[in-house]
């Protein structure tokens, strides 16, 4: 690996308007990134991980990874030594922030005014926090198997169309039961759930673009919005209209 495989890290703060990307690349050190406004999506070889205002996002060193960001995002960056790992994990991570996470990450994130020694204190503290903070991914995994990447894509295409697995596996050339085992063998995920996870995926998106809650709920194939609003709350603890 030659130094131009790598993107020099910084800690910082950087705004960034809705619709941009940073292309991938990777970094030497881990990274730890946090929208306090806005989204950010986060795309590897194995997936997309989606990041509103109470969650962080992990990426260990050499994880080649790129950013979309949705809606006026507010980006944070951490750049952590290699030595100080709290996932030990070769891919990405979500976190749930707290309170304290959140202002530990802000306070990390910003131009360095104090001694070395004090930051490397706040860093200790940053890592320490995130071993005590629970995996709360929202994930869209990459299939790997070309009918159950064709059923994915029929489905995301247009959510607010409800597609049973026969009808898709029917679309695609599977049976119902391949297409099913497929889903829990790729993603470790049933049909149903998986299929939450793209809704929720493309809610967050389009909240953070504007959108009301009522658009969010028929474009991303909710029956009712407070059906919507159910499914949200117990996803992030909080309603759509009381996100950070």
């Amino acid at each position: 690996m030659t130094t131009s495989d790598l993107v020099d890290e910084v800690t910082s703060r950087r705004s960034h308007a809705g619709g941009s990307r940073i292309a991938p690349h990777r970094h030497d050190r881990h990274q730890l990134i946090y929208p306090s406004s806005g989204i950010i999506a986060v795309t590897t070889d194995a997936g997309t991980w989606v990041t509103p205002p109470d969650r962080a996002i992990w990426i260990p060193a050499f994880a080649n990874h790129g950013h979309r960001f949705y809606g006026r995002t507010e980006f944070h960056c951490v750049a952590i030594n290699p030595a100080l790992d709290p996932f030990n994990s070769d891919g990405p991570v979500v976190v749930a922030v707290t309170p304290l996470l959140r202002e530990l990450i802000i306070e990390c994130s910003l131009p360095a005014t104090r001694p070395d020694e004090e930051t490397s204190r706040l860093v200790a503290v940053l890592v320490d926090r995130l071993r005590r903070s629970p995996d709360a991914a929202l994930r869209l995994p990459v299939a790997r198997d070309p009918r159950l990447a064709n059923a994915c894509a029929i489905v995301v295409d247009d959510l607010s169309r409800v597609h049973s697995l026969a009808e898709l596996g029917h679309m695609v050339g599977a049976g119902e039961r391949t297409l099913s085992r497929l889903f829990r063998n790729e993603f470790g995920m049933t049909y149903p759930q998986w299929r939450t996870q793209a809704r929720l995926h493309r809610a967050l998106i389009a909240l953070a673009e504007g959108r009301t809650v009522t658009d969010v709920a028929t474009v991303c194939g909710w029956a009712t919005p407070s059906a919507f609003i159910d499914v949200y709350r117990r996803a992030f603890s909080h309603s759509p209209g009381a996100r950070a």
